[in-house]
């Protein structure tokens, strides 16, 4: 029963080490656009081969639990809230490797002075990643409804960053492609914002026992 305990510790460490590595790139994939400096990247390189070191060694972890120790009732919640939130992250990890991409595009074209807040709605992700991974660390449910409250505010200013983009491009045609890649950047931010909305319902689930995919959460 010990090792048990301690194996299901080692599983939340390692989806707790894979969060810390998400959020710091998409961090700098951001950075890397709004300070215009390429080194910023490298870290989102770097993170993105431990991450996917990672899902593979989580998933094995998970998959031998559940095998092994044939778990129940809450324990058998978590691993399966585990297994979700692993693909959860690796997807997050993904988009910030795409954020950095386009990053790099937009530095190499003079600066361009859209009127879209790409740093604010930045934030707001990363704000909604480090809750979902604390309440699901506390097992906080009041935390975890917080985050998917958060998620229209995300919906919202990508909207904004859409219709901003779109007046930019009609003002300027020569700077469409600089206001393609910021829309497909609010896209990546908003699908980050989806992803860490699915880590806090898979956390009301471990927690309470219920479902609130497509529904609202009472």
């Amino acid at each position: 029963m010990r090792h048990f305990i301690h194996e299901l510790d080692e599983l939340q460490n390692r989806l707790l080490e894979m969060g810390g590595l998400v959020e710091s790139s998409i961090h700098e994939s951001v950075l890397a656009l709004i300070e215009r400096r390429v080194r910023r990247t490298d870290t989102v390189w770097s993170n993105e081969i431990r991450i996917n070191r990672l899902e593979i060694e989580i998933d094995e972890l998970a998959t031998r639990l559940l095998a092994l120790q044939q778990p129940i009732a809450g324990d058998l919640r978590f691993i399966t809230a585990a297994i979700k939130i692993n693909t959860d992250l690796e997807r997050m990890g993904d988009l910030a490797v795409n954020i950095a991409q386009r990053a790099l595009t937009l530095i190499e074209e003079p600066a361009a002075n859209a009127p879209v807040d790409i740093h604010k709605m930045a934030v707001l992700a990363q704000q909604m990643v480090r809750k979902c991974l604390d309440a699901f660390v506390r097992r906080d449910p009041d935390l975890a409804r917080e985050v998917l409250l958060s998620d229209d505010e995300v919906d919202a200013l990508r909207t904004s960053i859409y219709r901003g983009s779109i007046e930019f491009m009609k003002q300027d045609p020569a700077m469409i492609a600089e206001g393609v890649d910021l829309i497909l950047i609010s896209r990546h931010l908003e699908r980050i914002a989806d992803h860490a909305t699915n880590i806090a319902e898979n956390t009301l689930f471990l927690v309470k026992g219920i479902d609130v995919r497509h529904q609202a959460e009472a």
